[in-house]
């Protein structure tokens, strides 16, 4: 099913360029909840809270949300990921920083420290340093998982505590454009990547035997996971353009974007096995040999690269759109009614995105890379919470 935009969304707020710096997005006149007051230096800022109680008569137009700059005056933040003291590690792309934002905060937002920069990375076109995971048992072993390029190809590699880079995945094709990048930890404690076809013809997404435009489902140490299509392969699904944003919802049900085709940005609902369709097919295909997106959009207005659920919300950020769409996806995954559009133009490209421990959206911009137009504050990572409770929990 192809679905268009939905009912755009505006953001009613002053030109605001601090960090923290809140707004409301909303559907209709009226707001749940006012912004927070001012923060204090040294201590969290005092955030909104997601709310559980419900818009009267159910109805998903009406929801409404508060957006807060948590951080700004980064160099294209890419991967985001979650630390169990309720922090965040973020990749940049171009600098091959990991960065720690927050709990803490300072007078002008969240503070924004230092991790590691990776030596090993080698950043041109849309390579770089890709996205993050965090150990499930992170407490105990301190270790991050990145996905990141080099000369000859692309890697997944580990970071144990203070220790060095240990590539623990080689060989993902590397290229220019479309280097795919998405990296989570499933359910099911196995990790999961996207990566990029690379080519004109989509001749690696094609390939069984290539790791190119697919998704990978491998152990910690780098091996494919019990229970692949093929025993001996990495590979989980096929036919990927290039997949930048992997989640799962609360029923364990797996999404992916897929940006770069000509026509048609796509989301899909990943299950084992399954071939989507690249490059036969972009967007909607004839053959029932393949899988169809979900929800496809023309790529002018999507291009969304970040994506993340929260209850029966699926979320995307889309870089050439410069928008956050919203889908309600109901139980036996249908989409309904239409997506809804939210920061259209008011922050830029759109591209990392991630569901918080606390209920809300975090999302970064992506202006200071060649195809942006960045304002003096980028880039910049953005908290979008909702009152009506289709996301978050108290």
């Amino acid at each position: 099913m192809t679905e268009g935009g939905g009912s755009a969304v505006r953001l009613r707020r002053s030109r605001a360029v601090a960090a923290c710096s809140v707004a409301v997005l909303a559907l209709t006149a009226g707001c749940s909840f006012g912004p927070p007051g001012p923060d204090q230096a040294g201590s969290p800022p005092n955030l909104p809270r997601p709310s559980v109680a419900p818009t009267a008569g159910g109805d998903e137009s009406e929801r409404q949300a508060a957006v807060t700059v948590l951080a700004g005056k980064l160099e294209v933040p890419w991967g985001i990921a979650f630390l169990p003291d309720g922090g965040a590690v973020v990749t940049e792309r171009d600098t091959a920083r990991i960065l720690r934002i927050g709990p803490e905060s300072t007078a002008s937002g969240l503070e924004v420290t230092e991790v590691k920069r990776l030596n090993e990375v080698r950043a041109a076109g849309d390579g770089g340093l890709l996205g993050i995971a965090v150990s499930p048992g992170y407490k105990t072993d301190r270790t991050l998982y990145v996905y990141y390029s080099t000369d000859r190809d692309n890697r997944i590699g580990k970071l144990a505590g203070d220790g060095a880079l240990q590539p623990i995945l080689t060989g993902i094709p590397r290229s220019i454009e479309h280097n795919g990048g998405a990296l989570a930890f499933g359910p099911d404690g196995f990790l999961y990547a996207g990566t990029g076809d690379g080519t004109p013809t989509g001749a690696q997404a094609a390939n069984a035997k290539s790791l190119g435009g697919k998704i990978l489902r491998i152990t910690t140490a780098g091996k494919p996971a019990p229970g692949n299509p093929v025993a001996t392969s990495p590979v989980w699904s096929s036919g990927h353009r290039n997949v930048q944003g992997i989640t799962w919802d609360e029923r364990k049900r797996m999404f992916a974007t897929d940006r770069g085709q000509p026509r048609n940005a796509e989301l899909n609902v990943i299950q084992k096995g399954k071939n989507y369709g690249w490059p036969k097919a972009d967007g909607n295909g004839a053959d029932p040999t393949l899988t169809d997106p979900l929800v496809s959009w023309p790529s002018e207005a999507s291009s969304c690269a970040g994506v993340a659920a929260l209850e029966t919300l699926v979320a995307t950020a889309c870089v050439v759109g410069k928008r956050f769409k919203l889908l309600s996806v109901t139980g036996n995954g249908t989409v309904l009614g239409s997506p809804q559009e939210l920061l259209t133009d008011e922050f830029g490209r759109l591209r990392g995105l991630a569901a918080a421990p606390d209920g809300s959206f975090w999302v970064t911009t992506s202006n200071r890379e060649d195809a942006g137009t960045p304002a003096p504050e980028d880039d910049r990572v953005i908290r979008l919470v909702f009152s009506d409770g289709g996301a978050g929990r108290s």
